[in-house]
């Protein structure tokens, strides 16, 4: 199925929402609204004409405080089908949150607390939502473009 043919889909079972096709994306990708983004990522996982199994990766992107707004890219892969699919989700930038996803792919679980732990973007109902990468008392978000680094961690001086 190609990706053109999977908006297809989406626009028939969603058409209250809108989509865009993801330019030059690899793999190729749909914008999806957030407000519809946890229906709709069900609706991949266990429709049939889809079934995207496997979340492979979830990242975060900061556009920066002039856009006012962050990124969710979540890489689906459909081992049955072999198709691989790009979802992005864009976020305000202040108090950025969107639903987990850890009840559709438990793969989300540390992948989630990863883009938190980064980027600061809450996931609501994660089971789990804390640091995975920097100290549990670790000031501010490291992959913010506006993030300002430490320069003292617990009494050290911490060096770039």
């Amino acid at each position: 199925m190609k990706i053109e043919e999977i908006i297809d889909v989406l626009r028939g079972q969603f058409s209250e929402l809108s989509f865009e096709l993801l330019e030059n994306s690899t793999p190729g990708g749909i914008i999806i609204p957030l407000n519809g983004m946890v229906d709709v990522m069900q609706f991949l996982h266990s429709d049939e004409r889809c079934y995207f199994d496997m979340l492979s990766c979830v990242t975060g992107v900061d556009n920066g405080p002039e856009e006012n707004s962050m990124e969710l890219v979540y890489n689906l892969y459909s081992i049955p089908y072999d198709i691989h699919l790009a979802i992005k989700v864009i976020v305000p930038r202040q108090k950025p949150m969107v639903e987990s996803l850890v009840a559709i792919w438990k793969t989300a679980d540390w992948q989630e607390r990863e883009v938190y732990d980064m980027y600061g973007i809450d996931f609501l109902g994660h089971p789990d939502l804390r640091r995975i990468l920097m100290p549990a008392d670790w000031e501010g978000f490291p992959l913010r473009k506006d993030y300002k680094e430490q320069k003292y961690y617990r009494g050290m001086e911490v060096k770039y």
